[in-house]
């Protein structure tokens, strides 16, 4: 979290999101560099490969999306200047988020 910003909650695990959607759910999730290169990647193996390589490919790529997906957030989080500020467990992100605000009370004036 950056200070004075609202606390920013990332899970843990396979994305499925990222999967289906790659570089698009990358991008809506403003993981610009990753993105990118998981486009120029797209591009790359379509324009160079034949059928079946292709296919192996771009299920090998979805694969590494999904299974990177929510790190690539936290890395893009960390590069636009918030701190990993608690690790939590929980089931859903409402119970996430009330352990936070339980853990940390001086937080809960960051919400709009």
């Amino acid at each position: 979290m950056r200070t004075g910003s609202e606390p920013v909650l990332v899970r843990e695990g396979f994305s499925w999101g990222a999967f289906l959607f790659g570089p698009l759910w990358l991008a809506a999730h403003r993981v610009w560099i990753a993105a990118l290169l998981g486009m120029v990647a797209i591009t790359l193996i379509v324009a160079l490969t034949q059928d079946p390589t292709r296919i192996v490919l771009i299920l090998g790529l979805m694969l590494l999306f999904g299974l990177s997906g929510y790190d690539l957030r936290r890395w893009s989080l960390d590069h636009r200047g918030y701190l990993l500020g608690q690790v939590l467990t929980a089931r859903d992100e409402t119970e996430a988020l009330a352990n936070l605000l339980a853990r940390r009370p001086d937080l809960g004036g960051n919400f709009r």
